[in-house]
């Protein structure tokens, strides 16, 4: 009977979960549900929503960050950080910015979000290339203003936060 009540409780969590995460894009998860209030414990991402039905874009899925997570590399990667990302993502990274206080979608916890298992290399190297185009917000593109070694120097000093 204690086996049934578990096996039902998982079935429903899983059921409920997967619900969730198949909810088409402009329904209401964008509308005042999860997005609006910034979504599973306060992060949910349009961008990881998008990777989640269509997948990183091939050129990316396997990018490794060829540079070693040396202080220097990091301390670069801050500066460019701090230049580039924290008038929206905030000075921590927690999407708290000035810039982006009145963005919709608002920018992403970063502190949350390069931790999460969708993250790879890959998918961060193209959030900073491809900026919003994607998924419709408004961070911008950054594969013309960021050398690739730039790129790769935020996304290690990322991993840090």
């Amino acid at each position: 009977m204690k086996s049934i009540s578990i096996f039902a409780l998982a079935t429903s969590l899983l059921l409920s979960a997967n619900i969730t995460i198949a909810q088409p894009m402009g329904g209401p998860m964008m509308g005042g549900g999860m997005m609006k209030g910034g979504g599973m414990m306060g992060n949910s991402s349009p961008r990881r929503f998008y990777a989640m039905r269509n997948g990183i874009p091939p050129q990316f899925s396997t990018m490794r960050n060829p540079l070693s997570p040396t202080a220097s590399n990091i301390a670069a990667g801050k500066q460019l950080y701090a230049a580039q990302c924290a008038a929206c993502h905030g000075s921590s990274g927690h999407g708290d910015g000035p810039a982006g206080a009145q963005l919709n979608p608002p920018p992403s916890d970063l502190t949350f979000a390069v931790h999460t298992p969708i993250a790879s290399d890959g998918y961060l190297y193209w959030t900073l290339a491809e900026g919003g185009t994607p998924i419709g917000s408004a961070m911008p593109a950054f594969r013309n203003s960021l050398s690739i070694d730039d790129a790769w120097k935020i996304i290690l000093y990322l991993r840090q936060l």
